[in-house]
């Protein structure tokens, strides 16, 4: 799906990515690789496979935009050093001509030496491009002119159906004073938002982008 903000197109994808075309950069948030790993090292049964499947969808995505740049919106990886970003390091080598760039969230944790050995480059505490600030949780904004993108929440809508049943989705949120990327992540869980006047929210269902 396709919108305007603040003079801008942006495209809503599907697999919970923003695309800005003017800057050939595509946006994701809340990536969370190594979250299964360190849930399994902990004698939980996780799939080993929630990570692989997440670069096969950075992979389409990738492929879809051809992007000069690749921002993560924060919560990259959720902890230490583990198997699954093992994985992203030999992954990202396919990439080497592509720039990540990294707005740091909460469980962004790992030594710059870490990232700068996967050529990510780290912002702190934002990323602002044209009329847009990237920031990971965007009350902490302070570019006061520009439009924050924030992640952090995993944003959800709940939608209604004429039988009363109930479908929640992940969602694009996009408010008066700050909008809200969808978790990239299959493995999170969601946070209901409820839209104020003049607000609006993207349902990401398994087809497509709707706006609800």
């Amino acid at each position: 799906m396709t919108i305007t903000s603040h003079g801008e197109e942006l495209i809503l994808d599907k697999e919970r990515a923003l695309y800005l075309p003017k800057h050939k950069l595509l946006a994701i948030s809340d990536l969370h690789l190594g979250k299964s790993a360190h849930f399994r090292s902990a004698g939980v049964q996780v799939p080993a496979t929630i990570a692989q499947n997440d670069l096969r969808r950075l992979d389409v995505l990738l492929a879809k935009y051809n992007p000069d740049t690749l921002l993560i919106n924060g919560d990259m990886f959720h902890h230490g050093l583990n198997t699954d970003i093992d994985e992203f390091s030999i992954w990202r080598k396919q990439y080497s001509q592509l720039r990540f760039l990294l707005v740091k969230g909460n469980h962004d944790r790992l030594a710059h030496a870490d990232y700068a050995s996967m050529q990510i480059d780290i912002h702190e505490p934002s990323f602002c491009m044209g009329p847009f600030c990237f920031i990971h949780d965007a009350p902490k904004c302070t570019e006061e002119e520009l439009y924050p993108i924030s992640g952090h929440i995993h944003p959800g809508v709940t939608i209604v159906g004429k039988a009363k049943q109930r479908l929640k989705f992940p969602c694009f949120y996009f408010g008066n004073e700050y909008a809200v990327l969808p978790a990239f992540s299959t493995f999170t869980g969601l946070y209901n938002i409820y839209p104020k006047k003049n607000e609006k929210i993207f349902a990401v269902t398994p087809g497509n982008v709707v706006e609800v």
